[in-house]
């Protein structure tokens, strides 16, 4: 099969990128349902938005119902009240403004709870079927993992998984342990949080790039784990990377995971991915009007 790959190289309203993954994920769903003979290519989106903080569905608010861009008829859960002055509603057409301290909420259907996705940060969005690639809910999850350790090795930096979600690393340490050793608190470096729709997949993982995200993740507890720390690629040395590198790296060992683990080998029941192309915004939403 073919994987097509949009990379959106300049902050993007996340509205928009929602827009996308709906569009895409509809086109899956209802090959699913019609049976028409040639389905979609899987697709990954890679972006940066503009600062925003969404929720998952074990932490929407009572209403998630925006009326308008006043922060206060906002309706929030209790992760996001203690910010509540620096929320706004979905503002699709403003400009990314760097030296503005204000973000974004937007409510979403992935798993998991409050974290922040902003400049800095590669988001990586998958929407593919699970069943064409071999994958039970389980190894989808496994896979984004391992594809963003993989990438991590490459810039020599050990990522890992632990009992909470998502890629940690070795972070401070506490009463005299190690570097890496027992007493340490590892840091988390990548969130993930997916959605499936009949084995169809959506959202992906935020990895944080550079040092930009770090102010927005002191504001509120990330994910429900009260006093975990976050870092990025650049907060572990690594200096002049880019959020279009990581992408790049990301894309690549995602395929590599999918071949070696699932589409190759004795037992294998997905299909293999033969190619990786480019797609600009306009030819991937032209593709379902032809």
């Amino acid at each position: 099969m073919r994987l097509a790959h949009l990379h959106l190289p300049n902050i993007t309203p996340f509205s928009r990128v929602a827009n996308i993954q709906q569009t895409l994920t509809s086109r899956l769903l209802s090959h699913k349902k019609h049976l028409t003979p040639n389905p979609p290519d899987p697709t990954i989106i890679t972006f940066s938005p503009n600062p925003v903080y969404t929720t998952g569905r074990r932490d929407l608010p009572p209403s998630n119902t925006l009326n308008n861009a006043n922060a206060n008829t906002l309706s929030l859960p209790p992760s996001l009240e203690p910010i509540r002055q620096i929320l706004t509603s979905p503002q699709p057409n403003t400009a990314y403004d760097p030296t503005s301290r204000v973000a974004e909420y937007h409510p979403t259907l992935r798993g998991g709870q409050t974290t922040y996705h902003g400049p800095g940060q590669l988001v990586a969005y998958t929407i593919l079927d699970l069943r064409r690639l071999g994958l039970t809910p389980r190894c989808h999850i496994r896979l984004l993992e391992n594809s963003v350790i993989d990438v991590l090795r490459e810039y020599g930096v050990r990522g890992m998984v632990t009992e909470d979600p998502g890629v940690w690393v070795h972070g401070r340490k506490q009463h005299g342990g190690s570097e890496g050793g027992k007493g340490e608190l590892p840091k988390k470096i990548t969130a993930v949080g997916v959605h499936l729709r009949r084995h169809i997949s959506s959202y992906g993982i935020g990895l944080n790039v550079t040092e930009e995200p770090m102010w927005w993740f002191r504001q509120i507890v990330a994910c429900g784990l009260e006093g975990r720390e976050t870092t990025s690629l650049q907060g572990l040395g690594g200096e002049g990377i880019t959020v279009e590198e990581v992408a790049g790296r990301f894309v690549g060992k995602f395929v590599g995971r999918v071949n070696g683990d699932f589409a190759c080998g004795e037992g294998a029941t997905g299909e293999g991915i033969e190619e990786v192309y480019r797609v600009s915004e306009e030819d991937l939403l032209r593709e379902g009007t032809e």
